[in-house]
């Protein structure tokens, strides 16, 4: 498949969630994000009204985590983030399962404990964080099940803070074992624009990274280049 800079830009939720960030460092972020026009920013909870704010006109959305990064926290601090994160202006939700409940093989409280997240988002876009790096086939498939039964909007590999990351295999199988509603998010270790295509290829619909600046560089270079050879006539990659 091919697909042009503004495609690319377009599947891009911005990742600024290190621990150790600045405010100068988060607005340096924002300004990126706002720069090659990213679909939306996933900020830390406690900068979504700063990230909201600054980020006013300019098209990109702000997201935000929930029960990050670890998925531990009980199901009622994870609803009283939700709700925290709403009224500060988060328009999508990216929420860790919890990971020792799935690998206990606890799949219906992994099941309840996302759908309550859900409801508390009242409409909002949930995604499931599953940490692929921690599961066998078995368990991503099971966190599909109880992901797409509770109501979430996408699935999602990982949290970028655990080692490993997204695998074309698991964007695969993940999107093999949800319908056609539920979407498919590639996240962790995804840094360059063959990477991102690899994983829009596979069935994602939305990256996660650190790296849009450089994806998106990217993929304008070979938009451009394509255009100057005459290669083809709509420029893509």
């Amino acid at each position: 498949m091919t697909y042009t800079h503004d495609q690319i830009a377009a599947a891009i939720d911005h990742a600024i969630l290190k621990p150790d960030f600045t405010r100068a460092a988060v607005d340096a972020e924002l300004d990126i994000a706002a720069q090659w026009g990213v679909f939306s920013v996933c900020v830390r909870p406690s900068d979504i009204p700063h990230a909201v704010e600054r980020l006013a006109g300019t098209g990109v959305a702000v997201g935000t985590v929930i029960g990050f990064p670890h998925g531990t926290t009980s199901t009622a601090t994870k609803v009283a983030e939700v709700r925290q994160a709403l009224a500060d202006g988060a328009s999508e939700l990216d929420m860790v399962l919890n990971i020792g409940w799935l690998l206990s093989g606890m799949d219906a409280e992994v099941e309840a404990d996302i759908r309550a997240v859900v409801a508390a988002a009242d409409g909002h876009i949930v995604k499931v964080i599953f940490e692929t790096s921690y599961l066998d086939d078995d368990a991503i498939v099971r966190a599909c099940r109880a992901s797409e039964a509770a109501g979430a909007d996408f699935v999602k590999t990982s949290t970028g803070f655990a080692g490993g990351g997204a695998t074309v295999e698991h964007i695969r199988l993940m999107r093999a074992n949800v319908g056609e509603a539920v979407q498919v998010k590639a996240s962790g270790g995804v840094r360059s624009l063959d990477t991102a295509v690899a994983m829009l290829d596979a069935g994602a619909t939305r990256l996660g990274t650190s790296a849009s600046a450089t994806i998106l560089a990217e993929a304008r270079a070979v938009d451009e280049g394509a255009v100057a050879t005459g290669a083809v006539d709509d420029s893509s990659y």
